[in-house]
């Protein structure tokens, strides 16, 4: 008999873990991948999108692509899930699974700040990256102001990102001297666990006359006067907000019984919930990582090998370590890494290697074999 696994979420997460599994079990394997979408953008790509570096036809991946022994995608949209029976409905059909991980991430909630639907922009979705790219090449003078409304929030470093691209494209298109950008984060560092890539920059804001405002959120927008609302009842005025949004589970988690304190609790070693048979991996969990896909992605080996152990009637050895790898961009074409560990000591550690050409072919790599692997391209 097949074991039948049900993984909702094609994300990091649900990639790698149904790559393993299906490389692992093969012919004995039956593996429903259901996701609302039709296909896979790395994270980073939305930058892309907003600056106009690439069109959105060369960083979609489709998953019809997805062609692995024991696998079936589904583009479906989920309307329910039972834990205890394992059973999932879609607008589609009915599933019933001896398996089921949940890898469905983080949805946003650009509501849940008063203002940011009416005034500001948000940069954290592949339509909001799309928008941007048309709103972006029109601003010529002003103040943009790109900040965070609350934690967690993904990828922590991409609005750091965002502002030091902004300032390359502003630079190149003769703008820049016209207009004064700002950073808003919760953080008192722009990499918590790295004081080393934080220093670093930290200075090339001063050097690119970027404004870093830490340890404050932006709590709200005044469309009507065009303000920025922080946590301390400053204001900002601004011509062009950037925004990451509330992030929070998807809702057909939030109803299914699984959550606990706005997220998913999971035993950390391997990433089983309170429920037999039923992992869950990546940002809808809470763990205890940055909710950032290279921790989906390492969450998944822990979870496919426990699923593997369990199978062939074995002890999983494996633990999560709660280790990754972020590239940060610099701007001007500079690419740094960020090698982080979060369960290790007392608190996150992270070591730095310097922006660099080489750093940047890596993270190109990086994409290249994710690409391989989980599509075939």
């Amino acid at each position: 008999m097949k074991l039948r696994v049900l993984v909702l979420g094609a994300g990091f997460g649900g990639l790698e873990l149904t790559s393993i599994l299906s490389d692992e079990i093969g012919d004995k394997l039956d593996l429903t991948l259901i996701d609302k979408n039709d296909s896979f953008i790395f994270g980073f790509s939305k930058l892309d999108l907003m600056f106009g570096r690439k069109p959105l036809e060369e960083v979609r991946l489709a998953y019809r692509n997805i062609v692995k022994p024991g696998v079936k995608f589904c583009q479906e949209t989920i309307t329910s899930i039972d834990p205890q029976a394992r059973r999932v409905i879609t607008d589609k059909g009915t599933y019933d699974a001896d398996v089921l991980v949940i890898a469905l991430g983080a949805d946003y909630d650009v509501n849940a700040t008063p203002g940011l639907a009416q005034g500001g922009h948000e940069f954290y979705t592949v339509a909001g990256a799309e928008r941007l790219r048309d709103v972006i090449s029109n601003f010529s003078k002003g103040h943009a102001v790109i900040g965070v409304t609350s934690t967690p929030y993904k990828c922590p470093p991409a609005p750091t990102e965002a502002a030091m691209l902004l300032h390359d494209y502003l630079l190149k298109r003769g703008l820049r001297d016209a207009c004064t950008i700002s950073l808003v984060i919760p953080s008192g560092l722009p990499i918590p666990p790295s004081p080393e890539i934080s220093q670093e920059l930290i200075e090339a804001f001063a050097e690119r006359g970027i404004n870093f405002i830490p340890e404050r959120y932006v709590t709200a927008l005044d469309p009507k006067r065009c303000v920025a609302i922080l946590d301390d009842n400053r204001e900002l005025p601004y011509d062009l907000f950037l925004g990451v949004p509330k992030h929070q589970v998807p809702q057909v988690v939030a109803e299914s019984g699984l959550v606990e304190d706005g997220w998913i609790p999971v035993e950390r070693k391997d990433l089983k919930t309170r429920y037999p048979g039923v992992y869950a991996i990546g940002d809808v969990t809470s763990v205890g990582t940055s909710k950032a896909g290279v921790y989906a992605e390492g969450a998944a080996r822990i979870a496919a090998a426990g699923i593997v152990a369990e199978m062939e009637g074995k002890e999983n050895l494996e633990m999560y370590k709660g280790i990754g790898t972020c590239y940060v961009e610099f701007g001007d074409d500079r690419v740094a890494r960020v090698d982080m560990d979060f369960f290790s000591g007392p608190s996150p550690t992270g070591n730095f290697a310097e922006p660099s050409d080489a750093v940047g072919n890596e993270k190109k790599e990086f994409a290249a074999k994710r690409r391989a692997r989980w599509f075939g391209l």
